[in-house]
């Protein structure tokens, strides 16, 4: 039975695989043989061990009964970062903000809120020049990744949630295509006493933001009705350079019941944005002004307004004999309208979409499962089998960005389209877990349908309807194995599927609409290896990975606002990641480091300029994967002084050199940004007082922030902020 998207393997493949699995097993054997010295006695898990609240919108079976328990007996690379961690000290935007300690993981602030954040798992989605691609992002299980892979963090609610569990390495393939990992967010149930809480944040270039969270529970002690938290909040900016001011307002809704034998949760969230866009510089602007704005940007007002809707519906119930059933469902719609920096000259063709974008999408999904959870004498038996669908139906309107001589609106229809997206994936997962081993297989089969229905036909614009199609099934085996009750070893390996997305296809590569029949699915295979262990004074992590892909999606060409794509071979990803906690005295330490070589094993050709009807320009064999850093190293250093509940944080951010483009012709400096805050809190009886204050980039060093790869017009650079104060205050009640 073959793996991949293709009617047939290459022997090239099937020998990966079997290399990578013997890799793992060898050095697993290698690590268990380890004689381990004396440790200390392993400490409480404490507040970070409860019950999982996720109950059937987790989308995925995982090792444990709570977070701290999947972090811990996983045997695969699994982090949590709990809510409290995620809001202490910070201004509670972005992601950027708080998952820096997470190994393998970059969240990179565009500073460009029309763009979104630039999230990749190791090396998995940096090559987006906007949202998320190649990593899988879920709130409350719900997606928010679209059928086709692509993505936004704008929706997550980070002032109510409860944790965050980002998923690494070969097990994030059991979450379907286009998942090199997957990010996912639960929010809190309420729960007794009701508790109100408001904050408020202010600082440079502008910023505020404003929200509040009531969270609790109805009827009695005895007799539980209703959990409910619901969370609102808008923040504002005038940006850190000119053209790049953006405000969001977003609200989220979560009621959760629970019934004999059972449980029903409602989400429901709103999120708007209004948002210039001041697009990327070149090298020679970055290097004169990094806090300049392209004349382009300002010329064509560039800009984009998001709007979104969605609501989701989940419901579990046992069968008895350990067996349950899980069901749910979401539904939604996303409207986009941005314009566009493409010049005038290169909408004049036939075949140009215009410099507009009208986007209108509903989408809609369901995930049923069947679960058995059964203990032995000699162990605990998890099965779980269920089938998911995902939809999306978009319509999508382009119109130049120009009426005569004004720039920056909207112009005649050049685009009218309808596309639509939707999988189809069955899966199963087992695991037979005791105190010392744990053993995971799963299986998934991803079926990924792409169709366009092209309405604007005119002379020199054919017909561009198409439709695509791709699948693959993921397999993933995993172990791990307790060394001593403070040590243990675990690896993984697996296989995953990377589909383009309908941006990818939406180009030939002659430059006109119309889907691209010659790019295809990436294939990968995946093997880790580590060592984990927890003692007094903290807990650490050790973790070797190598991940080699066939048929990497790149791009071909970038002219006139139009991207098209090409499959360019094989590529490898392989590294190291450290992380832990440390506490001494009154200090406590979390370092994180991950040391990655990410290049390309075949060389290609692709296109230097325009036009460009044959690629040309060689990009060789051994150059690195853009907008990736070998190197990425985080610590916090966190003192608590014990007089007024303070605590004082030292943050240093390293990233190490990053090639802009696939022919490694630029590439960005070194960086290291320090980060100096101080937070308090007072409390009096049901009410707490919080107060924080902090000095980003401390050093007021230049740095590129986040890149734009294979920016065709060269404006690779997105500068990170300067020097900047923020402060902030947060007040809690509780109604008993």
């Amino acid at each position: 039975m073959p793996f991949g998207p293709r009617t047939s393997t290459s022997a090239d493949t099937g020998t990966l695989t079997l290399r990578a699995t013997a890799a793992a097993a060898g050095l697993l054997t290698s690590l268990v043989l380890v004689s381990p010295a004396a440790l200390a006695q392993q400490p409480q898990p404490g507040a970070a061990e409860r019950d999982d609240t996720a109950g059937a919108l987790a989308p995925v079976v995982i090792t444990g009964s709570n977070s701290w328990q999947q972090r811990w007996l996983a045997p695969g690379s699994v982090e949590v970062v709990d809510g409290d961690e995620l809001r202490a000290g910070q201004l509670q935007i972005n992601l950027s903000e708080s998952l820096g300690r997470v190994p393998g993981l970059v969240v990179r602030n565009r500073q460009n809120y029309a763009q979104d954040l630039q999230i990749s798992v190791r090396g998995y989605g940096a090559r987006a020049p906007f949202g998320v691609r190649g990593v899988r992002l879920y709130v409350d299980g719900i997606p928010a990744s679209a059928p086709d892979g692509q993505g936004q963090a704008a929706n997550f609610p980070i002032a109510s949630a409860d944790r965050i569990e980002v998923i690494r390495g070969p097990f994030s393939a059991l979450y379907g295509s286009s998942a090199g990992g997957v990010i996912a967010l639960y929010t809190q149930d309420g729960q007794r006493p009701t508790e109100w809480r408001s904050s408020a944040a202010a600082g440079a270039n502008g910023l505020w933001r404003f929200s509040t969270q009531l969270s609790g529970q109805t009827g009695s002690t005895e007799q539980p009705g209703w959990s409910y938290t619901l969370d609102a909040g808008k923040f504002a900016t005038d940006g850190e350079r000119a053209q790049s001011a953006a405000s969001r307002s977003s609200a989220n809704l979560k009621l959760a019941r629970a019934h004999e034998g059972g449980r029903t949760v409602l989400v429901l969230n709103r999120q708007s944005t209004q948002a210039l866009d001041p697009l990327g510089l070149t090298r020679n602007e970055f290097d004169t002004n990094p806090r300049q704005t392209s004349s382009a940007a300002t010329q064509f007002n560039t800009r984009k307004s998001v709007s979104q809707t969605q609501i989701g519906l989940a419901w579990e119930q046992s069968l008895g004999n350990g067996q349950r059933i899980e069901l749910m469902g979401y539904g939604g719609q996303r409207a986009v309208r941005q314009f566009q920096a493409i010049p005038t000259g290169a909408q004049i063709p036939a075949g140009s979409a215009g410099g507009v974008i009208d986007l209108d999408r509903d989408y809609w999904g369901w995930n049923a499962r069947w679960r058995l959870d059964r203990q032995y004498d000699s162990g605990r038996l998890t099965v779980a089998a269920g089938l998911a669908s995902d939809r999306q139906t978009e319509d999508r309107l382009g119109y130049e960005n120009f009426i005569g001589t004004t720039f920056g609106v909207q112009g005649r229809l050049r685009r009218d389209e309808t596309n639509r997206a939707s999988t189809l994936d069955p899966y199963v997962q087992a695991e037979w877990r005791t105190d010392a081993t744990t053993l995971t297989a799963g299986l998934r089969h991803s079926r990924v349908r792409f169709n366009s229905a092209d309405r604007y036909i005119a002379t020199g614009n054919p017909d561009d309807s198409g439709a695509a199609q791709f699948d693959g099934f993921s397999p993933v085996l995993g172990i791990r194995r307790e060394i001593t009750p403070q040590l243990q070893a675990f690896a993984s390996v697996g296989r995953g599927l990377e589909t383009p997305t309908l941006n990818e296809v939406a180009y030939r590569t002659n430059g006109l609409t119309g889907f691209n029949p010659n790019l295809g699915a990436s294939r990968s295979t995946g093997v880790e290896a580590g060592l984990r262990g927890r003692q007094a004074w903290g807990s650490w992590s050790a973790t070797l990975f190598d991940t080699r892909s066939s048929d990497e999606i790149v791009v071909l060409s970038n002219t006139g606002g139009r991207s098209t794509f090409q499959n360019a071979g094989r590529t490898r990803r392989h590294g190291l990641e450290l992380a832990g906690v440390m506490q001494w005295g009154r200090f406590t330490i979390t370092p994180a480091y991950t040391w990655m070589d990410a290049v390309y094993r075949d060389g290609f050709l692709t296109c230097a300029g325009t036009p460009c009807n044959t690629p040309s320009a060689p990009v060789a064999a051994g150059n690195r994967l853009p907008g990736l850093a070998k190197q990425q190293a985080y610590l916090q250093v966190a003192y608590e002084p014990g007089w007024a509940n303070s605590v004082f944080t030292l943050e240093a951010m390293h990233t190490g050199r990053m090639a802009v483009n696939d022919r490694n012709t630029e590439s960005t400096a070194a960086s290291t940004v320090f980060n100096l805050g101080v937070r308090f809190e007072q409390q009096r009886g049901d009410w707490t007082l919080r107060e924080f204050v902090r000095i980003d980039n401390l050093s007021n060093r230049t740095y590129a922030g986040s890149l734009i790869v294979n920016e065709g017009n060269g404006r690779f650079y997105e500068p990170g902020a300067g020097r900047s104060a923020y402060v902030g205050v947060e007040l809690v009640r509780r109604f008993r």
